[in-house]
């Protein structure tokens, strides 16, 4: 019987650890749900010429492929590279002392019976820190993300965003980036450089078992949040 209740509680609680996993997925899953843009009509603000050929349209054959209206597509080149240290030192030293002399003939707690010519007290005090810190942090990101024209301001700057899945045999890769551009920073081949977006937003998780295995269990972190050292 104490073996059959012993496996029931081991398969309950492999259950709730796989449950938890896959809550853990789901919950990233959702975050990176597809966004699909709305098509929203907009009025052509262009006085009539009279001609067939539209200079704000793109045909077929056009030259200049760069992304300029809403729904149009482009590629960042993500090349983000952040490098940052901190040191600092404290030292402090402190030390003093003085002397009492006892007058002649008054009782010397300390020895016992009366005090003699040379009887004093002496005490002093040295007190010293000394302190050390130092920081460093780094963090690097490259490839290539497509993304899409969600929004043209008047003054031509456009809102961007985009994201990307990546499944594997062990778990899923998420990357998100979201920023605002200008038409002239994109270049004749529709790339614009991550370092010319402004506003960036730059997500990158991963959920699954590789995601899991550098994630600290709930029970270290709650030791550590209770633990008094």
């Amino acid at each position: 019987m104490n073996k059959l209740i012993s496996s029931l509680s081991i398969a309950i609680a492999a259950s709730l650890l796989n449950g938890c996993t896959t809550y853990v997925e789901n919950q990233a899953s959702l975050e990176f749900d597809p966004i699909y843009l709305q098509a929203t009509p907009q009025a052509d603000s262009a006085s009539p010429t009279g001609g067939i050929y539209k200079a704000s349209s793109q045909g077929l054959f056009a030259t200049d492929v760069r992304a300029r209206g809403v729904g149009d597509i482009l590629t960042v080149t993500l090349a983000e590279t952040f490098t940052a240290t901190k040191s600092q030192s404290t030292s402090s030293s402190k030390a003093d002392g003085f002397d009492i002399d006892l007058p002649v003939g008054v009782p010397n707690l300390l020895t016992g019976g009366l005090s003699k010519q040379d009887d004093a007290f002496k005490m002093g005090t040295a007190q010293s820190f000394a302190g050390a810190g130092a920081a460093a942090q780094s963090n690097s990101l490259t490839g290539f993300l497509t993304v899409m024209v969600t929004r043209v301001f008047d003054n031509g700057n456009m809102e961007i965003m985009g994201q990307k899945k990546l499944r594997l045999n062990n778990g899923d890769e998420y990357i998100r980036l979201t920023g605002l551009i200008r038409p002239e920073d994109v270049s004749a081949t529709n790339l614009i450089a991550s370092n010319r977006i402004a506003d960036a937003e730059i997500v990158y998780v991963g959920a699954g078992e590789i995601a899991d295995s550098g994630r600290q269990g709930w029970l270290s972190r709650g030791m550590r949040a209770i633990s008094p050292l």
